[in-house]
């Protein structure tokens, strides 16, 4: 049987941001066995829809550049599998593209996220206690290993700021984070960690992931 590789961009928004990433599976597998596309099923007593998201994204938080690995069985115009697949999605999950997969999920290094912050304490505030604790020598975390257990994390080289600018009443920050198998740190970890070292209570906080990124910079395709 024939087995073509593929991968599909899609965004995760809106309510569909609190499916959490068994029920993504689940609703992604749903949706493809609804589609009636040719799509490929592992071997063995119980076969079932190969899928694979290449970095999971976290409860509640917005994206417009997630990857889902799928395999169909016959030549099929992407666009056509695209739009077979929207016309069975549910409200707040889109597919963008099928195409090819062009690297390996193991490439991926880098994530880039938008982070939106409001505190009864004011952007000033929120500005200042940013620059305060990335001036620390060092903010030490609890970080869980398999291996290890708990184990402590400096987060400081980590954090890499591109930019934190007040929008009104909220200061948005646009930060670059470790992804991928080696190390691993999502928007959640940078947010409670910042709450924990200034000691401010956010009133609304809102998180975008917008890039997914190989070791160059470049995006992961």
């Amino acid at each position: 049987m024939e087995k073509i590789n593929l991968r599909a961009v899609f965004e995760k928004s809106g309510r569909a941001v609190f499916i959490s990433h068994l029920d993504l599976l689940r609703t992604m597998q749903r949706a493809i066995k609804r589609s009636k596309i040719p799509v490929w099923y592992s071997q063995g007593f119980n076969p079932h829809i190969y899928l694979n998201f290449p970095l999971a994204l976290s409860l509640g938080v917005t994206s417009r550049t997630e990857f889902m690995d799928f395999s169909v069985t016959e030549n099929v115009d992407y666009d056509r599998i695209r739009d077979m697949l929207n016309e069975k999605m549910p409200e707040g999950l889109r597919i963008i593209s099928v195409a090819e997969p062009v690297h390996p999920n193991k490439d991926i290094v880098f994530a880039e996220y938008i982070i939106r912050f409001r505190s009864e304490a004011g952007t000033e505030k929120m500005r200042e206690e940013l620059e305060k604790m990335m001036a620390l020598p060092v903010i030490e975390i609890d970080k869980r290993s398999k291996s290890k257990g708990t184990v402590k994390l400096d987060v400081k080289p980590h954090f890499d700021i591109i930019k934190a600018e007040a929008e009104g009443d909220a200061l948005t920050v646009f930060i670059r984070l470790p992804a991928g198998l080696k190390l691993n740190i999502n928007s959640n970890v940078f947010v409670d960690t910042f709450s924990a070292v200034s000691g401010i209570q956010f009133s609304n906080i809102y998180a975008e992931r917008t890039k997914i990124l190989l070791s160059d910079g470049e995006n992961f395709v």
